[in-house]
């Protein structure tokens, strides 16, 4: 199981974010190279988690735009399949 990444790390930049082992930024044991990855916040700023992709957010969810539905397109440009033999 993997463990629960931090939103807010206190001292980000002593870690290397790049796997799920975390190792200290001067001794990575993953094999990430020579350089350690960031942490989204200190790429993105404090406020990385808040922005992106929509997930559970109600206001996100009320903004999305909705597909019409099937049938209200098929009346809308009076396609049917009773008017394909009329042609």
């Amino acid at each position: 199981m993997a463990k629960k990444f931090p939103i807010v790390p206190v001292n980000p930049q002593r870690i290397c974010w790049g796997c799920d082992r975390y190792c200290a930024a001067d001794a990575m044991a993953c094999g990430n190279g020579s350089v350690r990855t960031p942490h989204p916040s200190e790429l993105f700023g404090e406020d990385w988690n808040s922005w992106g992709l929509p997930g559970n957010d109600a206001e996100a969810a009320a903004t999305a735009p909705v597909a019409p539905a099937p049938e209200t397109v098929e009346a809308a440009t009076g396609n049917s399949a009773a008017c394909e033999g009329n042609a």
